[in-house]
């Protein structure tokens, strides 16, 4: 295991920064999501610390040391690709032993620690499959123990699960924070997926346009986004503009809403944003439930059936908000109806920028 730290990093490529100055601290052990949008830096942050790519300006430091110069193969680094890259003539022992072979580790070391990782992603007795006769969650596992065998200090996952559907998604991601927690490995994870960020790390750092926006643990920066971008990048989340007045603060149409902040910190125009699912339908006896400050009477404009849930899109002083619904009881709101939503002052975010 080993703590990974890139201090001010840019990289540029021709006319394209790739990344601004970005500081970011792995710890041992721990599992990192990157998330963001594409072209954002992330991929760029796998290739600079596995030392594919050279930084323009910084420094990057695994364990305490500065890895300028120091190649590829002396990082101790295991990596899985997006497209798994395994060796199409090899079998699954050839795949996963070529690492060690090339270290010219000893017959019988290599055999232990084939039979040791075959069981560790649960392969066994499939040694001598081609890849080509495996399916993709197989060959997934494969791509896993190939980058783990060899003892890395750190393991690098670039969007691993992108070619899987998503049942075979879930089960891999289960697998996969499984495998992780037993080896105890530094684990720094890429990926598009939102959910599969907040599922699986540890801690979540976001970029966009090179820049290191926000990072903290999943439910910080799930609950507390410190920006717009944020708030609307990572889950759903209603922004809705607020100005000062003399009685209070008000939405656009005069409406008053109720913030949970000091006032006195607080600009004459700012914005909120409130979860969808932090906003609440009131049905007969709910109305008027003094632990939801916020309550309007709105009409349903358009609604979205999803099996499990419902989300609903609802007017608001101009604004257009969604309400997410567990579909528990069955009930459904037809559109056009008007119905009475409600949150919380304490579940609304201010936007800082």
């Amino acid at each position: 295991m080993a703590e990974v730290r890139l201090d001010s990093v840019t990289k540029n490529f021709g006319a394209f920064k790739a990344l601004d100055q970005v500081s970011i601290r792995f710890h041992e052990g721990g599992f990192y999501a990157l998330l963001g949008p594409s072209g954002s830096g992330k991929t760029t942050i796998l290739r600079l610390i596995a030392g594919f790519e050279e930084v323009d300006m910084g420094s990057i430091y695994i364990n305490d040391v500065d890895v300028a110069g120091i190649p590829v193969e002396k990082r101790k680094i295991g990596m899985v690709f997006q497209n798994y890259a395994l060796f199409p003539n090899m079998s699954v022992k050839g795949n996963i032993e070529f690492g060690l072979s090339v270290k010219k580790m000893e017959r019988e070391l290599i055999e232990k620690k084939v039979r040791d990782v075959l069981e560790l992603v649960q392969l066994e007795g499939l040694d001598d499959r081609k890849p080509d006769q495996l399916s993709g969650g197989q060959r997934q596992r494969v791509a896993l123990a190939r980058a783990v065998v060899t003892s890395p200090d750190v393991l690098l996952l670039d969007e691993p699960f992108s070619a899987l559907d998503k049942a075979l998604r879930l089960d891999m991601q289960i697998e996969l924070k499984r495998i992780q927690r037993e080896v105890g490995i530094t684990t720094i994870f890429v990926t598009h997926d939102q959910e599969e960020a907040i599922t699986l790390s540890d801690n979540i750092g976001i970029l966009d346009k090179g820049i290191l926006i926000q990072e903290g643990s999943p439910s910080e920066v799930y609950e507390h986004p410190n920006s717009e971008f944020i708030a609307t990048f990572l889950g759903d989340s209603n922004i809705i503009p607020v100005k000062r007045n003399e009685g209070g603060f008000r939405l656009s149409d005069g409406s008053p809403i109720l913030i949970d902040h000091e006032n006195s910190v607080l600009p004459d125009k700012f914005k909120v944003c409130i979860r969808a699912e932090k906003i609440f339908i009131l049905e007969g006896e709910q109305n008027g439930l003094e632990e939801f400050q916020n309550q309007y009477d709105v009409k349903i404009e358009q609604s979205f059936f999803a099996g499990k849930s419902l989300t609903y899109l609802v007017g608001l002083a101009g604004i257009k908000l969604k309400v997410f619904q567990q579909n528990a009881t069955g009930k459904r709101h037809a559109e056009g109806n008007r119905i009475k939503i409600a949150w919380k002052s304490s579940d609304m975010n201010f936007l800082e920028k």
